[in-house]
């Protein structure tokens, strides 16, 4: 399987849409066509189907697509749209999913389900308000989406501390590495995998893991 070369793309319009959930300068038209059309806010509707020129502007490792993949990825862009800082819609994200769908943040082994889907977007806007992501690049096999992409924004929230307290965001900007792994079944996310860089995101926050303490304790 052939490589393209890793540009970066962007899913959004100005920042960027999750850069791609998603960035950066140049929007791409992949991820806002699939969300105007026909998807509307709170919609469980298929996307348009993505066009040859728009799959051109895509990072993805093999262009011959299947139309049921195109479909699927179509949907995974979507929902990185959606999740645009600038411009949230928690109903379509929630209804990507099926009933038992589960959204699995894989590092801290937290799942989301259900009404629970809804607190995902939110809190992460809540940390970055212009939290979007960079795709590097995609790779569709049938009913499965692999991304690797980086969760970037500006630090202007506040983040509970596990101690107690927060820590308030003094504009630092953030860029995490993640890799993504969307599971679909006939038009509806199943399972989605998230694996964050928290460590990257943390420092990039100001927050250290303090290891002269560890040490000490032991």
């Amino acid at each position: 399987m052939k490589l393209l070369s890793r540009k970066s793309i962007t899913v959004a319009t100005a920042i960027a849409v999750l850069g791609g959930l998603s960035v950066a300068a140049m929007p791409s038209q992949a991820a806002s066509s699939a969300h105007k059309n026909p998807a509307h806010h709170g919609s469980s509707a298929a996307p348009a189907p993505l066009t040859d020129r728009e799959l051109a502007k895509l990072p993805l490792t093999d262009r011959h697509l299947t139309k049921h993949e195109k479909a699927n990825l179509a949907i995974v862009l979507r929902d990185y749209y959606v999740a645009e800082g600038s411009h949230i819609d928690v109903p379509t994200f929630v209804n990507s999913f099926t009933k038992d769908g589960v959204f699995n943040d894989m590092v801290p082994g937290v799942a989301y389900r259900g009404e629970a889907l809804g607190s995902v977007l939110p809190y992460m806007k809540g940390l970055f308000s212009d939290v979007h992501r960079e795709l590097k690049r995609i790779t569709v096999n049938g009913d499965t989406v692999s991304i690797e992409l980086s969760i970037q924004g500006t630090f202007d929230g506040q983040l509970q501390a596990p101690t107690g307290g927060v820590v308030k965001g003094k504009g630092q900007k953030v860029d995490a590495p993640t890799a993504d792994f969307w599971y679909l079944r006939n038009g509806k996310v199943t399972t989605f995998n998230c694996f964050v860089g928290y460590s990257k995101m943390y420092s990039d926050m100001g927050v250290d893991f303090d290891w002269a303490s560890a040490v000490d304790r032991h």
